[in-house]
């Protein structure tokens, strides 16, 4: 069995400088996979490139803002400067906004939500389209949330980013369906220990959900038995 079996590939994860955004970018590391991993703070991708390097994979930081100016075209220049093809684009970063009834939720804020968890991922889908199209296998996987499909009260804002993202990724699956070779999919993890989490949970105890690294084991499982387009993965919170 190779245990590099994405060796020679090229992925892209946003917010990837902790939980599961980090977790997915060092298990696609150590699978071989050179791993271009993006977000706001350049000191904690740093952390997890090191880790990535020390377990012998490879990969590039590019600390930038997905929401300022045309920082999703300048990557995708110097990415495509660089190699000829996108062959895994993992979305994972998102913004929670205030957790609030949906009459009180603050114009400002509920535009930087949906700027984040939606607009940006348009502009990353349109950035990346000629390279992922470019690759023999390409692979894209959006995560999305439980309160995509079923609201929930004072979620209103962050849900409505997911519910248009869902809608916005597999429409874009089907469009590319019969002409490439790309597959576009969407996961939701469930409930797992995260800084998200945390902050929507505050009195949750984390040590009865399940790690990021079990996220970043199924998306490698989905990488490696493979999906079709419009598959909608969830994974099952953990029994107490």
């Amino acid at each position: 069995m190779n245990d590099q079996p994405l060796s020679g590939r090229l992925a892209l994860v946003t917010g990837a400088s902790r939980g599961i955004g980090a977790a997915t970018a060092e298990a696609l590391g150590a699978a071989g996979a050179h791993v271009i991993l993006t977000a706001r703070t350049a000191g904690a991708l740093e952390e997890v490139e090191d880790r990535i390097h020390a377990a012998g994979g490879s990969a590039t930081i590019a600390p930038l803002d997905l929401i300022e100016n045309d920082s999703i075209a300048r990557l995708a220049t110097a990415i495509g400067g660089r190699w000829q093809a996108l062959d895994i684009l993992v979305l994972n970063a998102a913004t929670l906004g205030s957790l609030t009834p949906v009459p009180a939720i603050d114009g400002k804020e509920f535009a930087r939500v949906m700027t984040l968890n939606l607009i940006a991922q348009q502009a990353l889908i349109a950035a990346f389209d000629p390279l992922l199209r470019a690759s023999d296998r390409g692979r894209v996987i959006g995560l999305t949330s439980s309160v995509a499909t079923q609201p929930r009260a004072y979620w209103g804002a962050y849900a409505a980013s997911k519910a248009a993202l869902e809608t916005l990724l597999l429409s874009y699956g089907e469009e590319m369906r019969n002409i490439s070779a790309l597959r576009v999919a969407i996961l939701d993890p469930g409930g797992t220990a995260t800084r998200m989490r945390a902050r929507a949970f505050p009195g949750e105890d984390q040590s009865t959900l399940k790690p990021p690294s079990a996220v970043a084991e199924r998306i490698m499982a989905m990488l490696a038995e493979d999906f079709e387009t419009g598959a909608r993965v969830t994974i099952p919170n953990p029994t107490v």
